[in-house]
């Protein structure tokens, strides 16, 4: 669960006060105190994880040690995510499940494959979901908890699909350590009960304030042995039944019900939208780039997701702007580049809330989505920015128009998008996947259903369908549409002299609502051009821009940085930045993994 201002109104009344000190507006403080899913909950060293043959990256030991044990028992990369996926529904419940969605890209040796499993809107949905009888935009909360929000979950079908392709185990097998660690219990972590320390909604839902609360309404304890018979029984049906266990009979009907009966704020989803719900297999979106003259191929999700052209548009204008990158100072990026890294950031945010949307419903510029990464294209972007030794921040951005047929589409107004937790592993056979997978909002809508969670993802949608002049906007709600989503699942490969797929060197990705975009970009930014290994990048402090200020990791850079940035223009403000990025890279004696410090993940392997 997200920090949130309007829980605590004098940290509140303080924290305005020091954002008009600092040159920020009143909404502008406000939105940056809402930018991320789950709050801050400690920090532990982590140097990394090196291992020989295979290397399985996840947010808990718990699901890190499933994945191990198929990897371990000659299981692929995906029998070990799905193994980590289901025990990540029970350990970690406010992030991922199997009640939402999830993004994987896979490495079979020769070809990436991108596997969507969004979530979709119901049939009964239309762009009027989220407004008020006045026509006013839904409070963010108001629209998330209950039935309104609750898409049609995705990740198990998507999961099915890539099994029959990739699969080297039997699928009722992945299950057996997430239907044990269910039955027998696990140890409540410290993250999950500082959560649910701040979390004001779930207990409102009085299957999940009997599971997760005391009779006196406090979190149960850390180290308190949580059992969860409920789901165990789900996932044996699943491993017998295979993923329609989910979709249809005694379990759709549980969840439509659930959504359709909420007391105050009821959704439309149907057991027809349960049954008709598939899984897509789509292009992924791979690009060149150059560091320090070696030249590499990333490949990334594309639309309905906006991560992975954010983060190529970003690293292009940069490259543009700086062929040699600027170095550290100290460890730490300079205020020179976090200028530049800032500004490169509010183009690229500009084009995602123009142009992005389900590609299913939403056609891309000039027909084709890699027009917003053509060379020539970012070059024009990023020749808007000052980077002059004195450069100013650019007082208006626009979006770019990178194709010559022009879209009418109306930007999306900025709203809280949340979520997730990520996935990253490498099997002995040299396979590999990135996948992040998510319910939404921190606990998603807070609504249990037999043991799990169910999204609140239909708030990805822009809540406003058009602007002032009638426009649509690209990521407004439609019946069957899936929410445009900033989750970027990545894998980087050396460029062949052919301009192919060479050698895969990194997996990664992160949790953390639109800031994925800047965990993953500083992390990927790092470690090819600063030569940083994978937690080293990780350890870094994070950084970006949502349009507004610059906001930096509080604490985490020297005043000298701040009062620099400020003479670029910038308007700073330091906040708490809870990334969870996993890394593997391949190294000449095999890989090396990295865990977030800021949350609760590690790296397993031999």
């Amino acid at each position: 669960m997200k920090y949130r201002l309007s829980r605590f109104p004098c940290l509140a009344a303080l924290s305005l006060i020091a954002a008009m000190a600092l040159g920020l507006t009143r909404a502008e403080s406000h939105a940056a105190a809402s930018l991320l899913p789950e709050a801050a909950s400690g920090r532990s060293a982590k140097t990394g994880w090196a291992t020989q043959r295979f290397s399985v990256a996840a947010a808990n030991p718990l699901a890190a040690a499933a994945g191990y044990q198929m990897l371990k028992d000659g299981g692929s990369a995906v029998d070990a995510a799905i193994a980590v996926q289901m025990v990540l529904a029970l350990v970690e419940p406010q992030s991922s499940g199997i009640g939402g969605g999830a993004f994987l890209l896979h490495f079979d040796g020769r070809k990436v494959q991108a596997f969507d499993g969004r979530e979709t809107a119901p049939s009964q949905a239309d762009e009027t979901l989220f407004l008020q009888p006045d026509g006013h935009a839904m409070a963010f909360h108001d629209a998330v908890v209950g039935g309104r929000s609750v898409g049609v979950p995705g990740v198990l079908r998507m999961l099915e699909m890539a099994h029959r392709q990739h699969g080297k185990l039997p699928w009722a097998s992945l299950f057996t350590p997430a239907i044990a660690l269910a039955e027998q219990g696990f140890a409540l972590s410290p993250r999950l009960h500082a959560l649910l320390l701040e979390e004001p909604y779930l207990k409102n839902d009085p299957t999940a304030a009997a599971y997760f609360y005391q009779d006196d309404g406090l979190p149960h304890a850390v180290g308190f042995v949580l059992r969860n018979p409920a789901l165990a029984r789900v996932f044996k049906l699943i491993a017998a039944q295979g993923a329609s266990a989910l979709y249809q009979g005694e379990l759709a009907k549980a969840i439509v019900d659930k959504v359709r009966q909420h007391p105050a704020n009821p959704g439309r989803l149907s057991l027809d939208d349960m049954a008709r719900y598939q899984a897509r297999e789509r292009n992924p979106l791979c690009y060149d780039y150059k560091a320090l003259a070696r030249d590499y191929r990333v490949c990334g999700f594309g639309p309905p997701s906006s991560g992975a052209i954010a983060i190529g548009q970003i690293l292009g204008m940069l490259q543009s702007l700086r062929p040699a990158p600027l170095p550290l100072i100290q460890g730490l990026p300079s205020a020179d580049f976090l200028h530049l890294y800032s500004e490169a950031s509010r183009l690229a945010l500009a084009d995602r809330a123009q142009y992005l949307g389900d590609p299913d419903f939403v056609k891309a510029p000039g027909g084709d989505w890699m027009s917003l990464l053509e060379p020539d294209y970012l070059a024009q972007r990023a020749r808007l920015i000052d980077a002059t030794p004195q450069g100013q921040r650019m007082l208006q951005v626009l979006p770019g128009q990178p194709a010559a047929q022009r879209v009418s589409y109306a930007p999306m107004p900025e709203q809280e998008e949340h979520g997730t937790s990520h996935i990253s592993i490498v099997d002995a056979w040299g396979h590999a996947l990135a996948m992040t997978t998510t319910i939404e909002d921190g606990f998603g809508a807070r609504q249990m259903v037999q043991g799990f969670l169910l999204n609140n993802q239909l708030t990805d949608f822009s809540f406003e369908p058009a602007d002032a002049q009638g426009r649509p906007v690209a990521n407004r709600v439609q019946p069957g549409k899936r929410p445009r989503s900033s989750m970027a699942p990545t894998l980087v490969f050396e460029k062949a002299a052919d301009a192919t797929l060479g050698p895969l060197l990194l997996s990664g990705g992160s949790p953390g609502g639109a800031f994925i975009i800047h965990f993953v970009a500083k992390s990927l930014y790092a470690t090819l051009n600063w030569q940083l290994d994978v937690q080293q990048a990780i350890n870094l402090p994070n950084f970006g821009s949502m349009g507004g200020p610059v906001l930096l990791e509080q604490g985490a850079f020297p005043a000298a940085t701040v009062e620099a940035l400020k003479a670029h223009g910038q308007r700073v403000q330091e906040i708490d930045l809870t990334s969870g990025v996993q890394m593997i890279q391949k190294t000449p004696t095999g890989y090396f993994g990295g865990a977030d410090p800021r949350r609760e993940g590690v790296v397993r392997g031999d």
